[in-house]
């Protein structure tokens, strides 16, 4: 996500040619379009890491699941 943003800002610093940003090459800023593109589609899923977070939230509902289920026979 901090990617994204960079990019945003820096997109954002260059159409409105504000500071030292006004030399910056747009070459620089698709780039690093490129650069989250090829990340998200396909680095991350090699990692695993776009699994990992559905992972953790099925887990805790799991966790929650039995805790209720546990504190019902009570």
């Amino acid at each position: 996500m901090p990617l994204i943003l960079l990019i945003a800002a820096l997109l954002v610093l260059r159409f409105f040619e504000v500071w030292k940003f006004a030399g910056l090459s747009w070459w620089w800023i698709v780039a690093l379009m490129v650069f989250a593109f090829i990340w998200f589609e396909y680095v991350e899923k090699m990692l695993g890491w776009d699994k990992k977070k559905a992972h953790d939230e099925d887990e805790k509902r799991r966790r929650a699941r039995v805790k209720n289920s546990f504190d019902k026979r009570k």
